[in-house]
């Protein structure tokens, strides 16, 4: 069977064959039906034909048009026949008359048709019972059955394999579905997780965010700038790196002044700090150079609008790169469907893929250079004197460190006695001498002019340890060579006191701490040129995607606004009515109030006013007026109060209340992944109706009309999945769901078990495996032959495999022929039998008109209507 058979047109010939009076007429109801579904013209078109045996030879002209129907394929027509042809009513006496025979139009006889002869859809079992007029809901699913392209085909087949291409069918159906509150319920559920909330906000927050590693290729080397990051942004020997040299030459040898400051040369001579001043001075003087330059480089750009060539211009001019952006906007509109579906396929709501679609048109939208101009005053020379002095007043003075070196250096130096006691205060006035001369290099550190104060705690210490060695040698009297000895070591010992003291002093200077608030404005001020270089590269590719990203958050805001509309609850989702002549929109069983099964609007003036009672009325008038409006109560009324009334759950006896007995209904109340595997069906959707705004990216096209256009399709395609839900079941996929979905198991989307359809579909094909929906009176004119008979076998194609399953486990014969339809709501049997030889009569219309004085039933006829032969 063909995947693309396309839908199955109903028309209702028993209500309303007057107005299929053209060609045109035809079309036009063919449109309806379809235009309802959401479905295109057919190639090969399949009518589904409701009539009565009587209206084979009174539509004889619609049976004309519908075979000649215009398409490119072929035609094909089947007739359903409901109730007995005329005669077979009870007479005067009560007593049945038989059905001889079954006149059919010879159009009818053409291939492509077959006719399907229902002769009592409750199949009562005894001819005593005395039925009444066959339940319009029974008829509604044999109907719905035979809508699924696949059961319409494989029947359709069957029927053109049996003599005269007729046959009456035994059915056993098992019907498994969700009840239309509980479908309604998980529909608006899905649609509401499928729009998302407002309240949502995009974690942005996480560290691929901002590199732009979440994105895909051609999105993330927008984001992330030219390869390279900042370096080569600028010309060797240009304006820009003239002026950065400088400012970078002046702080190495400020630095180098500095190392040279800290030494004990440092401190003996002053030469190491006026160059450090000099160093500091000139690189202070580049800087604001380079800031300068940096004014007239973001300034430049926001002025007045440019293009990226002038820009670019502008730049050169002063000494700045831009690199070539050369291809980096060819795959835009594929970077942008490839992030939006990838988002979309982790089951993100469309606000939520709305919000990062924004976050991402920030992030790479390029910034005027107005924006950055704010951030020079950060850097300007007062800016910088400011943080100077802050840094200077911050930094703390030097550990008071050194004072037990201290001590025993002047300990080792005071071992002296007699007139040798002089040299024992060598080590602390050579102490106190480096303090006074460290603090007069130092002065004015703190911007007050004034000397530090030299360290004490090291002068008292050398001071005391001096005492305590001359008390000790006064004690001891230690020869001469043990206190020069003793000197000589305390000297080195205070001079390398000295110039670990002095380092920490000279390290702690704030002057010193220049270099270190110059360089980090230096780099700033760099960054911000790398940002300024970076915002004129791609300007045009990346202002385009920006917009480009916010038309796709725009659609998505409004398709979500679409599925939001779509889950407002009303009266016509909840109970919805099918069209004339097919399902409509809904796809629904229909009840027995249905416009397509007693609609009145297109009746023929005769066939819309009762018949005499007279035993041999019009079968197909009694049964479209049965529960119809009668004279004194309006159909709009009538609609009105049927609209107020409960929806039935589905197709029942209208004696008992209970479902034929052919028909097996198993309502199920949903499984775990029902509304996240429709929230999927709906992605899908919604990435078939971007196909064609994806390639209008693709072409610089992003537009208001293509969000408008790409809106419309989707709200289209979501009446469709709703119509596929309604119509076909939430086992079954949409025509347009991703292969790449496995659907979640009977169990987890309905709550049933696939054992009811595989023993049904399995079972042995006799008599009693189905209800031959025939009257006692039908029957006498079915053949005999069991052999003669046609089985067909179906099951939804999405439980294929759980059907499979179930044989295996429970030892059963894996039936061979079995048709897996792409419905995912019906499984059943269905049994072909043909008519006996001479039942049917073909009736040719004479001088080529189906007009004529005579009734080929004999019926008296004051239309003027079935003139013909038979043949």
């Amino acid at each position: 069977m063909p995947e693309d058979t396309g839908a199955v047109v109903q028309l209702d010939l028993r209500a309303g064959a007057a107005a299929l009076h053209s060609p045109a007429a035809v079309r036009a109801e063919v449109a309806r039906a379809l235009g309802g579904a959401g479905l295109p013209e057919p190639d090969d078109p399949l009518f589904l034909v409701v009539d009565t045996p009587a209206g084979l030879t009174d539509h004889q002209t619609q049976y004309e048009l519908l075979a000649g129907y215009r398409a490119v394929g072929e035609v094909r027509l089947l007739v359903l026949l409901v109730g007995s042809a005329p005669g077979a009513f009870a007479g005067e006496e009560g007593g049945f008359q038989p059905d001889r025979r079954l006149l059919r139009p010879a159009v009818l006889r053409a291939s492509g048709t077959a006719l399907l002869w229902v002769g009592d859809l409750r199949s009562a079992r005894t001819a005593s019972e005395q039925p009444a007029p066959d339940d319009p809901d029974a008829l509604a699913a044999l109907v719905d059955v035979l809508s699924v392209p696949d059961v319409y085909l494989r029947v359709l087949d069957g029927i053109q394999t049996l003599p005269d291409a007729v046959a009456a069918p035994g059915v056993r159906i098992l019907e498994q579905d969700l009840p239309p509150e509980v479908r309604e319920r998980a529909w608006r559920d899905a649609l509401t997780r499928f729009a998302g909330e407002d309240s949502e906000r995009a974690p942005d927050a996480s560290p691929t965010a901002s590199s732009g590693a979440d994105l895909p290729e051609p999105l993330r080397g927008l984001v992330a700038g030219p390869g390279g990051g900042g370096a080569g942004h600028r010309e060797p020997g240009g304006v820009a790196d003239d002026a950065y040299r400088a400012c970078a030459d002046a702080l190495g040898y400020a630095g180098e002044a500095l190392a040279g400051l800290r030494t004990l040369s440092g401190l003996v001579r002053a030469s190491h700090r006026e160059a450090f001043e000099t160093d500091v001075d000139e690189a202070r003087r580049a800087l604001d150079d380079y800031w300068h330059l940096a004014r007239t480089v973001l300034r430049g750009g926001g002025e007045k609008a440019q293009s990226a060539g002038e820009s670019a211009a502008h730049l050169a001019a002063l000494g700045l790169r831009v690199p070539s952006a050369e291809g980096v906007g060819a795959r835009i509109g594929e970077g942008l469907k490839e992030f939006a579906g990838k988002l979309l396929g982790q089951g993100f709501a469309l606000r939520s893929v709305a919000q990062r679609c924004t976050g991402l048109a920030g992030r790479v939208e390029p910034l005027r250079g107005t924006a950055l101009v704010s951030q020079l005053d950060a850097h300007s020379a007062d800016a910088v004197t400011r943080r100077m002095r802050t840094t200077a007043a911050a930094v703390p003075d030097p550990p008071r460190a050194g004072a037990a070196a201290a001590a025993g250096a002047g300990l080792l130096g005071a071992l002296w006695w007699g007139p040798y006691l002089a040299f024992a205060f060598a080590v602390p006035l050579l102490l106190l001498g480096a303090a006074v001369l460290g603090a007069v290099r130092l002065q004015g550190d703190r911007g007050e002019g004034k000397p530090r104060r030299p360290a004490v705690v090291p002068r008292f210490a050398a001071f005391g340890g001096a005492v305590v060695g001359a008390g000790l040698a006064y004690v001891v009297e230690p020869p001469v060579w043990v206190g020069a000895i003793g000197l000589a070591a305390g000297l080195g010992v205070a001079a390398e006191t000295v110039r670990r003291l002095w380092r920490a002093a000279a390290t702690a200077w704030g002057p010193g701490r220049a270099t270190t608030v110059l360089r980090q404005t230096l780099d700033r001020l760099d960054a911000l040129l790398v940002e300024a270089v970076r915002e004129h590269w791609a300007v045009e590719e990346r202002l385009y995607c920006a917009d480009a990203a916010r038309s796709v958050a725009g659609m998505l805001r409004a398709t979500a606004a679409a599925a939001e509309d779509e889950a407002v609850p009303g009266p016509e989702r909840l109970a919805p009515t099918a069209a004339p002549g097919g399902h409509g929109p809904t796809g629904d069983a229909p009840r027995a109030e249905d416009p397509w099964l007693v609609d009145d609007a297109d009746l023929e003036p005769e066939e819309a006013s009762p018949l005499p009672d007279d035993g041999d009325s019009d079968w197909a008038s009694v049964y479209a007026w049965e529960d119809g409006p009668t004279w004194d109560q309006p159909a709009e009324a009538d609609e009105e109060e049927r609209a107020r009334e409960p929806r039935a759950a589905g197709p029942r006896d209208p004696r008992t209340g209970k479902v034929p007995r052919w028909l097996e209904r198993e309502n199920a109340e949903g499984g775990p992944e029902l509304v996240a595997t429709l929230s999927a069906d709906l992605i899908d959707a919604a990435l078939e109706a971007m196909k064609h705004y994806w390639g209008a990216v693709e072409r610089g096209q992003s537009g208001a009309l293509n969000a408008q256009r790409t809106e419309a399709r989707v709200r289209e395609l979501l009446s469709t999945v709703h119509h596929h839900l309604r119509h076909n079941g939430v086992l079954a996929p949409p025509p347009f769901a991703a292969p790449r979905r496995v659907r979640p198991a009977s169990a987890d989307l309905l709550g049933t078990d696939p054992h009811g359809p595989a023993e049904l579909v399995g079972a042995e094909a006799d008599r009693r495996a189905v209800v031959q929906l025939s009257s006692p009176e039908q029957g006498a004119l079915l053949s005999r032959d069991p052999a003669a008979a046609v089985w067909l076998r179906f099951a939804p194609r999405a439980i294929r495999d759980e059907v499979e399953k179930a044989w295996v486990s429970s030892g059963s014969v894996h039936p061979d022929g079995v048709l897996w339809t792409s419905s995912g709501r019906y499984a059943g049997l269905v049994r072909l039998v043909p008519l006996r030889m001479g039942v049917v009569d073909t009736v040719r219309p004479r001088y080529g008109s189906t007009t004529g004085p005579e009734d080929p039933y004999g019926r008296p006829d004051t239309r003027h209507r079935g003139d013909g032969d038979r043949g």
